[in-house]
């Protein structure tokens, strides 16, 4: 299970404090701070069957056909660097989210030849974009690299129709890669052979051609993903937040998410999906009907990348509509607004190649930008990231070493990361029905030593992943100070400030309904409050993590109050301890006392079980006085002020522990669960 607890808190509101970090979206360089190394210290992991996605068995060594992964590699970028002119990155070239499976057919039969593997990129973009007045036509291969260290192809998918053939080209065609003239549109003619990210390999290199969704969901835009089955979907939750950047084109121009501002130049006007300037040659929008008049005539934006007429000679005809080539089967199936009277702007937002100029969080004085595109429910739209041209000059690209003097921005040095303190409470976590009034979910703990760094998280949805039934459906958080004073609060991480600090902590909610805070506070006393949102109410779980293992700095004691039922509602806390050494803890379940400071229905008689992260039970109590250790539990000032609490007192090695509280005779009440750190 999830670890974690939370220390005192004898009053309903006992609080948070302090120095909240909002992270505000304020970039000096988003050339340099929007590539995304939160998890660069991971090995790139695999799923090579659909066997091992459904058992949740990845690997980190991989073997097939002529691509072979014989050690771990550290996932996408591991270093970036720059000079006047250019932006440097080093990267595997893959990615930090689960990869695979792939398969070359719908029913998951015919595994796919090859698995992608370390390509060793160094890849450069210009830092002062030009715009030429004779566009360039995106090339095969990559146009450009998503700030995860993936590479972004176009939108083809490298085979075209062959007139004389009368058949497309394909790879087991042995008609070469068709006429030209109509090119198979990658995700509809590929999309069979992705992963859950929708990505799939071109010999041993790992790429996107579609939108980055599983990318989308690490940096936190609008995308929910399930842990159990290896899936990603757009968020149901209305989206009120600009897209961040997902990747960098060969012509140094951003591309974002989906989602930007409803006006190009104007910050205020709220937030929305963008609108695409293509449609189906369908007869809709003015566009020719291709199912009535064949396809027989290029859009003007295809006659132009293509540099020929727009009408065909009969050898330039591609085939009839029909089931095997539906609307939609090649990029010349598609129509720009702009060649056909419409207004950017009014009628769709991004132009032929698939941007705009405006505004953005990392460019408030505005720049060009693409974006992905995408229908409401998340499947990807034409042409996806960009359109056949660059807007810009595509003087980027792979290059074989560094020839120049460069500044380094970032190196991922995972040998020279902080060591872990001794002993110390790293992350906790409880689980509770979350109901209203004074029994909602309160978590509180306590920072010794200094200031330190912490994620609190408030989870529901996601619950239901690991078989708990009954889940709050949208947790809400707050974070009061010793004070009582609310220092932060938060409703849907996803529409937070610090959404992406929350995802570069690489322990993002695994819902976008779910809640997080990330908060640098003063050493003193804290406290979470969970509720669920309008009252509603659930099986919730309020989680504290440290951000920062400060070796002199601790998260000295963690505790949860809430009311204790029977069944699967009983309080359940646990917690990690990190480090090499054994830490004694004491570890208390409350009721009787909780009526002292005023907390009504308080548990009459709690009982306490301890657990290792193997499920064993290594420790329990009924009533501290009958403890073994209650000498010990004396001496340390943290006996329980009634007889009928529990307590145990136990040396601890590193690991992840479970505490259970429950009433005696499956009585019912008010309970509070402590972990406390002695050392």
């Amino acid at each position: 299970m999830k670890t974690g607890a939370l220390h005192s808190i004898m009053k309903m509101k006992i609080a948070f404090a302090l120095l909240l970090i909002i992270s505000p979206k304020v970039h000096a360089d988003p050339q340099l701070t929007s590539w995304f190394t939160a998890t660069s210290d991971q090995y790139a992991r695999v799923f090579t069957t659909t066997a091992a996605e459904t058992s949740g068995t990845s690997v980190t060594t991989w073997s097939r056909g002529t691509t072979t992964q014989s050690t771990p590699v550290y996932a996408g970028v591991h270093e970036v660097s720059y000079s006047n002119s250019w932006v440097y990155i080093k990267s595997s070239g893959l990615a930090s989210h689960l990869m695979g499976p792939w398969y070359l057919d719908a029913a998951k039969t015919q595994l796919f030849p090859n698995l992608p593997t370390d390509t060793a990129t160094i890849y450069r973009i210009p830092r002062s974009p030009t715009v030429p007045s004779t566009k360039t036509n995106t090339p095969g291969g990559a146009i450009g690299y998503f700030v995860n260290g993936v590479a972004l192809f176009d939108n083809r998918d490298t085979f075209s129709y062959s007139n004389a053939n009368g058949r497309d080209a394909d790879p087991m065609a042995g008609i070469g890669l068709g006429d030209g003239i109509w090119n198979r549109e990658a995700y509809a003619n590929e999309s069979v052979s992705f992963d859950a990210a929708l990505a799939h390999q071109a010999g041993n290199q790992y790429h996107y051609h579609a939108q980055a969704i599983a990318l989308r969901y690490q940096l936190g835009d609008h995308v929910d993903y399930n842990a159990k089955t290896n899936r990603y979907n757009e968020s149901s939750v209305i989206e009120t937040q600009h897209s961040p950047i997902l990747a960098w084109a060969a012509d140094g121009y951003p591309v974002y998410g989906p989602y930007g501002y409803s006006t190009a130049t104007n910050a205020s006007s709220g937030v929305r999906r963008m609108v695409s300037g293509y449609v189906a040659r369908d007869s809709s929008n003015g566009t020719t009907n291709l199912t009535t008049a064949g396809r027989h005539t290029l859009p003007a934006w295809a006659a132009i990348a293509q540099n020929r007429s727009a009408t065909l000679s009969p050898s330039q005809y591609g085939p009839n509509v029909s089931t095997t080539y539906a609307i939609g089967h090649y990029l010349e199936d598609y129509d720009h607004l702009g060649d056909l009277g419409k207004t950017q702007g009014v009628d769709f937002d991004l132009d032929k190649y698939n941007g705009r100029f405006c505004v953005t969080p990392d460019f408030p004085s505005g720049t060009y930008a693409y974006f992905e595109t995408i229908a409401a429910d998340g499947t990807p739209l034409f042409p996806f990231n960009l359109g056949r041209q660059f807007y810009g000059t595509p003087a980027g690209g792979t290059v074989t070493s560094i020839s120049e003097a460069v500044t380094n921005f970032f190196t991922n040095n995972p040998s020279g990361a902080p060591t872990p303190p001794p002993h110390a409470l790293q992350n906790s976590s409880t689980r509770l029905l979350v109901q209203t009034n004074d029994n909602v979910l309160i978590g509180g703990f306590i920072i010794r030593g200094g200031t330190k760094k912490v994620e609190v998280r408030a989870i529901g949805p996601s619950l239901t992943q690991a078989a708990v039934s009954g889940v709050v459906a949208n947790p809400t958080l707050e974070l009061y100070d010793s004070t009582n004073m609310l220092i932060a609060s938060n409703d849907d991480w996803v529409n937070s400030d610090q959404r992406r600090a929350i995802a570069d902590s690489n322990i993002p909610p695994l819902n976008s309904q779910e809640s997080a805070l990330i908060a640098s506070l003063a050493e003193g006393n804290y406290t979470a409050v969970v509720r669920g949102a309008n009252s509603t109410t659930g099986v919730g779980l309020v989680e504290i993590y440290d951000l920062d293992n400060a070796a002199t700095i601790h998260l000295k004691n963690l505790s949860t109050r809430g009311r204790v039922e029977t069944s699967d509602n009983v309080m359940i806390g646990g917690f990690i301890l990190g480090g090499g050494v054994a830490t004694n803890m004491i570890v208390r379940g409350l009721g009787p006392s909780l009526a002292n400071v005023g907390v009504p229905g308080a548990l009459t008689n709690p009982s306490l079980e301890l657990y290792n992260a193997q499920g064993m039970l290594i420790d329990s109590n009924d009533d501290w006085m009958n403890s073994a250790n209650k000498t010990a539990i004396t001496n340390s000032g943290l006996a329980p002020t009634n007889n009928l609490e529990s307590a145990v007192y136990d040396s601890l090695a590193a690991g992840n522990y479970t505490a259970i509280v429950r009433g005696v005779n499956s009585t019912t009440g008010v309970g509070l669960v402590e972990i406390y750190e002695l050392d």
